[in-house]
This record gives C-alpha cells, sequence and structure tokens, in this order.
C-alpha cells in the first residue's frame, strides 16, 4: 500500500494561524491538528476537507497530499517514546504537561541521549527568570538569547549536521516559531522542541497547533512516581501512521494500547469492588496491564544522582519482544514489581 500524507511543512509556511483559519474555510481546528499528528489517516479523509485545506492553503491537493515518504523516527532509546509516540525526524514535538510532572526532565534525558547522536541542540532563551530551565541549559550546545542569534546560528550549523531546536510556547504565541521554520526549510533536518514552562498548554485543546509528535504527561502516572509519565494513550505521532511503521511495531503498539484503554477502565471498578470481583478473563487482563504500566517506566541517565539508579537504553526491537510477551502472557508467574524501573524484561 502506497503511503500518503500531509504536507504539513507546506501547510504551516502557507498558512501560519493554521488551526485558528480552519475555521475560516468550515474545518474544526481539532480536525486539522489531528490529520497532521496522524491521529486521523488521510486515506480515510473526506475529499472535501482536503480540498477546503488545499484552499486555505492556495496550493493543488497534489502539492498537499505527499506520496511514497516515510516518516523517519528518532530513535530515542526511551520505551514508552519509541513504542507508543516516536520522535519524527525535522518535525515538531510538544509536550504538554503541568509543573513537576517530569516533561523538563524528560527534555533533558532526550537531549543526553541525542548529543550521543552527534544532533547539535539550539536552545532559545525564554523571557523572565526560569532556574528550572538550568538542567536543560547544561547539555545544549548553544544557549541564543535572542531570535535572530539562534536564527543564525541554526542556519549555520544546519547545512552540514542534524539540529533541534527548543523553545517556549510564548513563541508559538507570536509567531516566532513559524516564521524561523520558513526560513529554515531548506535545510535537510532540523527538529523542533516546543515545551510550556508557564503549565497552560495542558488546559488548551490545540496548545501548539499542529504536531509531528505530541507527548501529552499524565498526573496519576506523575503522582504514582512512574516515571516518565507520559500517557500511552494520548500521545502520539506521525510516525505512527500504520503505513509509516514496520508491521510488528504497528501491532504491537496497537495490541499493547487495546491492553491499557481495557485495564485503565478495569481499574475503576477496582477501586470501589476490589480485584476479587472481576471475572476470570478481566482479572488476566488487569495483571497484565499492570505489568506492562510498570514496564514502560524507565531509569534515566540525568537522573542517576537523584535515584542511585543507572539510566538504561532500551532498543526498540527489544522493546517489541517484551511487550509481545507480557501481553501473550509469557510472563504471567512474575509479579508487577519485576517491571518497574526496570530496561529488559529479564527471565
Amino acid at each position: 500500500m502506497e503511503s500518503i500524507h500531509l504536507n504539513v511543512a507546506l501547510l504551516r509556511r502557507r498558512v501560519p494561524n493554521l488551526t485558528k483559519s480552519a475555521r475560516t474555510v468550515g474545518l474544526r481546528p481539532a480536525t486539522v491538528s489531528n490529520l497532521c499528528n496522524g491521529k486521523i489517516s488521510l486515506g480515510r479523509t473526506e475529499v472535501r476537507t482536503l480540498v477546503a485545506l488545499a484552499s486555505l492553503a492556495e496550493c493543488s491537493l497534489d502539492e498537499l497530499i505527499i506520496r511514497g515518504e516515510r516518516f523517519e523516527m528518532i530513535e530515542t532509546g526511551i520505551k514508552v517514546i519509541d513504542l507508543f509516540a516516536p520522535l519524527a525526524k525535522g518535525g515538531t514535538a510538544g509536550l504538554v504537561a503541568r509543573p513537576g510532572m517530569g516533561q523538563l526532565v524528560v527534555l533533558a534525558e532526550i537531549f543526553h541521549r541525542l548529543n550521543k547522536k552527534k544532533f547539535k541542540i539550539a536552545f532559545l532563551q525564554p523571557e523572565g527568570d526560569h532556574p528550572e530551565i538550568s538542567d536543560i541549559t547544561e547539555i545544549v550546545d548553544f544557549n541564543c538569547l535572542s531570535i535572530s542569534e539562534v536564527e543564525e546560528k541554526v542556519i549555520q550549523i544546519g547545512k552540514n549536521t542534524d539540529v533541534i531546536f527548543v523553545a517556549d510556547r510564548s513563541h508559538v504565541i507570536d509567531g516566532t516559531i513559524y516564521r524561523l521554520q520558513e526560513k529554515w526549510a531548506d535545510l535537510p533536518s532540523v527538529t523542533t522542541f516546543l515545551v510550556d514552562l508557564k503549565g497552560e498548554a495542558i488546559d488548551k485543546d490545540l496548545p501548539y497547533g499542529p504536531l509531528e509528535t505530541l507527548w501529552q504527561f499524565d498526573m496519576e502516572l506523575s503522582a504514582r512516581h512512574l516515571y516518565p509519565a507520559i500517557h500511552p494513550l494520548h500521545s502520539t505521532s506521525t510516525v505512527l501512521e500504520g503505513a509509516n511503521l514496520e508491521q510488528n511495531h504497528f501491532y504491537t503498539q496497537q495490541k499493547a494500547q487495546k491492553l491499557l484503554r481495557r485495564y485503565r477502565e478495569l481499574k475503576s471498578i477496582v477501586r470501589v469492588s476490589g480485584v476479587e470481583t472481576l471475572s476470570e478473563t478481566d482479572t488476566q487482563i488487569y495483571q497484565r496491564g499492570e505489568k506492562l504500566e510498570n514496564y514502560l517506566t524507565q531509569p534515566l541517565f540525568v537522573a542517576e544522582a537523584f535515584t542511585g539508579v543507572e539510566g538504561v537504553h532500551v532498543q526498540l526491537e527489544q522493546v517489541l519482544v517484551d511487550v509481545r510477551k507480557l501481553i501473550e502472557g509469557v510472563y504471567d508467574h512474575k509479579d508487577k514489581e519485576d517491571f518497574a524501573m526496570v530496561g529488559r524484561i529479564s527471565g
């Protein structure tokens, strides 16, 4: 089957305030956002929706739809990310979380790992005093104090190396990000990270506009210290489109989400009535869900000084093997505690 996807970069260049402008042609902002991040398959989209988008961007349908190309995944070695919401190379990733949920730790961890992959990281300093970003600024290659500085630096280094660009949501609101991305459109690979230091994004339906990768953090996981507290059901990526994933990845990801979705439903029952009220089948699903939820935790390299636990990198291939075996019941004999804050499953 031919891979087709939306030309999100073109849409951003032609229509900076894309989700807001969508209303002017009769489209819901959420629909446009979900088309851009892959939640809605392009193959199942109504023709009139695509025609409306093309008219908004003043382009043809052939320009709007890209055929035959695949989104390249940047493998991070972080289980929950690589399985459920892979980082799309050259795309825009947005983090949605309230303060204290660990988003800056995850960001620092990813930069630590990407540094080893020879990515160069440029950070646009936000206005005001933000002492909480010190762990990030120590890792990045370039701390830029102005828009012109980061623009020039990315152009300078982006011709010969993969670049990570990091900015606060405030620069999305004033349109700075879109203008910069347009100027960098001809560079081989600039992957953008958007973070919300004020914690306001979580209360917005479309906090950043269209994204290729969305990491939604989960308050419950954070409260239970199950880190990284990235929601496995609400986080998504354009890389997740079936045509862009290896079949084994797509199959395992879908099965894992189905298990976690049912597990979360059963958890509400267990809280009220206890696990003994579940049927034998539901008890099995619930217990496997607990183990999978624990398995998605992971020791991080940047947190070693605080946790005393050595960080681990888990290849996606190993994650798929572990998760598939867990879902199939191979590890039913093990305790749920055996899965928490580990790398691969042993034994």
